[in-house]
């Protein structure tokens, strides 16, 4: 075991939850009765990404960050901080015995307010920032991508000159075909390592008809990040638009991806950090079901 061992805190009923049909929201109300607490071992640290709970954050801030501290959380990667300060957010977010390693910004932002985002971070004490999205119209060309490449690294350069790490999450549209590869291969090729890293999402690896393993083994240490996800079974993949129907996101373990070679090369790639990500409207009842299911995984 060479990563650090990270243990997520539930009580007993959340895990039962998930075989017995059970919500989040009782295996919370047996938290607060007192329930003996139920440790699960990971191969990780995973965090939540708190985007999973965009809707719930939109209504009520602190109750939404005790509902993920709840559902056992320590670790979270952010998407906004829904209309708080960033410095008062991150207190927000201690005071919850939460703490949030990265953040994703708007590539406009990264582009043309660097000197912003890295405010924005500073504040909220985070290890990486990250773009999750390129605008782009129509098909994400080798035009786009070269531009993205520029300012990637620019932002990147001055990111890690604040002991900050940059990273770009894929999303789908980077495997259109260029040359003998794809333009993820070029984005690979032309960002610099010592500025850029990378966020494999599996989800949008797997809609665009890529392999997870395949991209793990092939660029190792470039993968610094990982969101854990699954897609419902029988949707179909090859698609390059990085956008479906977030029902189609399941709880991890309930369907088509094969998640435990996934992790097994996570591991040997030695990503650092990973987030469980559910877009879906079902997330705060499939969390915990996601999280039943990564106790049963051997790493």
């Amino acid at each position: 075991m060479k990563h650090i061992l990270y243990a997520l805190v539930l009580c007993g009923a959340l895990a039962v939850g998930a075989v017995d049909g059970l919500g989040a929201e009782k295996a919370i109300m047996a938290t607060k009765a007192g329930k003996a607490p139920r440790v699960m071992h990971f191969e990780g640290p995973v965090g939540l990404q708190l985007y999973s709970l965009r809707n719930e954050f939109s209504k009520d801030v602190p109750g939404t960050m005790t509902l993920a501290n709840k559902l056992g959380f320590n670790l979270v990667e952010l998407a906004g901080t829904y209309n708080e300060k960033p410095d008062r957010f991150r207190r927000m977010l201690g005071d919850h015995n939460m703490t949030a390693i990265s953040g994703h910004f708007p590539y406009d932002r990264l582009k043309d307010d660097i000197d912003g985002v890295v405010r924005e971070a500073k504040a909220l004490h985070l290890k990486y920032v990250g773009c999750a999205w390129i605008p782009h119209d129509g098909g994400f060309d080798i035009k786009k991508c070269q531009e993205a490449i520029a300012v990637f690294n620019r932002a990147g350069e001055v990111l890690t000159s604040h002991g900050i790490k940059f990273f770009y999450h894929q999303h789908g549209y980077e495997f259109a075909p260029w040359g003998q590869g794809t333009l993820l291969d070029l984005m690979m090729e032309q960002t610099n390592p010592h500025y850029v890293c990378f966020e494999m999402d599996i989800f949008w690896v797997v809609f665009p008809g890529q392999d997870p393993v395949k991209l793990l083994e092939k660029y190792g240490r470039r993968w610094e990040l990982m969101h854990l996800k699954d897609m419902r079974k029988g949707v179909q993949t090859g698609s390059l638009s990085g956008s479906t129907d977030v029902s189609n996101d399941v709880a991890i373990g309930a369907g088509q991806m094969n998640i435990p070679a996934i992790l097994s090369a996570a591991k040997k790639a030695k990503i650092k950090y990973y987030f469980i990500e559910d877009e879906s409207p079902s997330s705060r009842v499939q969390i915990p079901e996601s999280l039943r299911y990564l106790s049963t995984v051997t790493w």
